[in-house]
């Protein structure tokens, strides 16, 4: 015959400290989590924004170019013009 293991026997003292322990550390895990949600709440707000002004910044400039092929083809025809005008 075998003897039975007898187990491992925690006292409720020790049991309680690594409850705590657990608890505390659990505890930390959760204020960094909410930090972290608020952070990325930020950063949603400041893509947002980002966002925002580049589209205003895109509609403000689509003219350019247009501009720029107006003023070549204007040029253009100034040149050709001064060019048979002789």
């Amino acid at each position: 015959m075998t003897p039975q293991d007898p187990g491992v026997y925690i006292p409720p003292a020790q049991m309680y400290t690594e409850l705590r322990s657990l608890s505390d550390g659990l505890t930390r895990v959760e204020t960094k989590l909410d930090g972290i949600g608020q952070g990325l709440t930020d950063l949603g707000k400041d893509v947002a924004d980002h966002e925002t002004r580049l589209r205003a910044l895109e509609r403000g400039r689509w003219p350019l170019p247009t501009i720029a092929a107006l003023t070549g083809v204007a040029g253009a025809a100034t040149g050709a013009l001064a060019l048979f005008a002789r």
